[in-house]
């Protein structure tokens, strides 16, 4: 084969920014629907405005072979301005009569950006697979070409949701105390149907209490299980969490894509106390968190330290500690958040042996590299190895949205997001009710590039004398490939309570 391009179901919303050939073939296109600006909100009693997100378009396909793209854009563009992104693909585009054109030797994940971070065509290019074995095993749910509104599927141990190439399925999918089961294909998870169930009114400016007024729903959301797989799909326009594993053990993540994330709190992968899991070559576009490492994220009004001791004991066995992530070769698009983060929840008594490697932040908004300890986790031996982050020419600051009313203004042209964070701190909601702090220590950052006309900001920062944040290394820095030889070289941001840090090169 040559390339072979899933079939589309044509949904709302509609998008024809773009015309795309794929060696001189006319190919047809996803459209999803993501934030337009970096506008975020304590949850108001009321969804997030459509009017803060736009249609932006996706192509799915998979080829075994070097291919031809062929972009051709309804509207003008400066050509100077044009970005294809990771850089690591190292592609040098064509623009003759403001058609785009290059050659991608290999399958990938990338965007073509002709007008900023608005508007941008994303491929998503798979290597071939063979999914068919899945389709009459047994223990197999499956859903092949068209749209499928199923509302929850409920996983049992030892059963697949094959969702098959050219498959909408409108709907969440869960699974408690079960084993041996897999989410496969390459068919769309949509959660646009999705709606949060509202219990009463709760409208007012920064109402601290309107979270309770609401019920939602995250699309995948595994429960206290073992031996899970989820390959292949795309998951699309999540209401809150794209997939949020708790008290998980052995959990493979690959090829997925995420897109389509406008709604608040819609994270990517946010995992809770954890074990064995691996994450791998996915794209990750998400208005929130791309990839967080969590405690338990339990609030309650009553005591929260006595609450914590219960809810970590689930069929007598404890759910106390997170340990072995493997993060590994994603793309990275955060449009509002942190894109690589443990935290911010941190309740657990440990948090370690966490590797983030060989992953491409394309565009970050607050912080791309993050370690925010707010509860009492013992956080240590973290790596952060061998990232690129690209932090754009011109960066909306992100805003915190106050009435209805309010309106996005960019009110700092000259920001840029921070790349190094590792901090402890009491945090007024999410450490609310809990005297515990925790620690942070053997936090290293190696090989990471940072390309923006901007120096690159490391910021440290402990809680007090036994909650610091120590031994945090960052190695080999780069700004723009020049490596970064000293302090002078980047924006050190040392905090109360930080101690033995450095920045060196080896």
């Amino acid at each position: 084969m040559s390339f072979h391009v899933y079939p589309v179901i044509k949904t709302e919303p509609f998008c024809d920014d773009y015309e795309v050939k794929i060696n001189g073939e006319c190919v047809d296109l996803n459209t999803a629907r993501v934030s337009r600006l970096p506008f975020n909100r304590r949850w108001p009693g009321h969804q997030r405005d459509i009017s803060q997100s736009e249609p932006v378009q996706f192509l799915s396909m998979e080829t075994d072979e070097e291919i031809t793209v062929e972009i051709t854009l309804k509207e003008p563009f400066d050509a100077e301005k044009l970005r294809i992104r990771p850089r690591s693909l190292g592609i040098t585009p064509t623009v003759i009569d403001g058609k785009i054109t290059f050659n991608l030797k290999k399958a990938a994940y990338l965007t073509v950006e002709p007008y900023g971070r608005n508007r941008a065509l994303h491929l998503f290019i798979d290597e071939p697979k063979d999914y068919s074995a899945y389709k009459n095993a047994e223990g197999v749910i499956y859903f092949g070409k068209g749209e499928h509104e199923v509302g929850t599927i409920e996983l049992h141990s030892g059963q697949t949701l094959f969702i098959d190439e050219g498959a909408v399925v409108y709907g969440c999918v869960k699974a408690r105390d079960a084993e041996n089961i897999k989410i496969v294909g390459r068919g769309i998870l949509d959660n646009s149907k999705n709606k949060e169930v509202i219990l009463f009114e709760a409208n007012e400016k920064n109402n601290f209490a309107a979270v309770k007024n609401a019920k939602r729903q995250h699309t995948i959301q595994p429960e206290y299980c073992e031996n899970l797989l989820i390959d292949g799909i795309t998951i699309r326009d999540s209401l809150v969490y794209n997939v949020r594993p708790l008290g998980c053990k052995n959990l493979e993540i690959r090829d997925v894509k995420i897109i389509g994330c406008w709604r608040y709190n819609s994270d990517g992968i946010d995992m809770h106390n954890c074990e064995n899991v691996h994450i791998s070559h996915c794209f990750i576009r998400t208005f929130d968190d791309c990839v967080c490492v969590k405690g338990f994220d339990l609030f309650t009004s009553d005591n929260i330290d006595e609450a914590i001791k219960k809810a970590v004991i689930h069929n007598g066995k404890r759910y106390d500690t997170f340990k072995n992530v493997l993060v590994e070769n994603c793309v990275l698009w955060n449009d509002w958040n942190k894109a690589l983060e443990i935290g911010a929840e941190t309740k657990a008594e440990e948090i370690t042996d966490i590797r983030f490697e060989r992953c491409d932040v394309i565009h970050a908004t607050k912080t791309a590299l993050d370690c925010y300890n707010v509860d009492f986790a013992d956080v240590h031996d973290i790596l952060y190895k061998d990232i690129v982050i690209e932090a754009d020419e011109e960066v909306p600051a992100p805003l915190l949205q106050t009435s209805d009313e309010h309106e996005y203004a960019n009110l700092d042209p000259d920001y840029t997001p921070t790349a190094i964070e590792v901090g402890v701190e009491f945090h007024a909601e999410y450490s609310k009710g809990s005297t515990r702090r925790g620690k942070n220590r053997n936090i290293t950052f190696e090989n990471i590039h940072w390309y923006s006309d901007k120096k690159p900001t490391v910021s440290v920062f402990g809680h007090d004398e036994e909650h610091k944040s120590e031994n945090v290394s960052v190695i080999n820095l780069y700004h723009n490939d020049r490596l970064v030889r000293s302090e002078e070289d980047c924006i050190l941001n040392l905090g109360d309570f930080s101690e033995n840090v450095t920045v060196t090169t080896k």
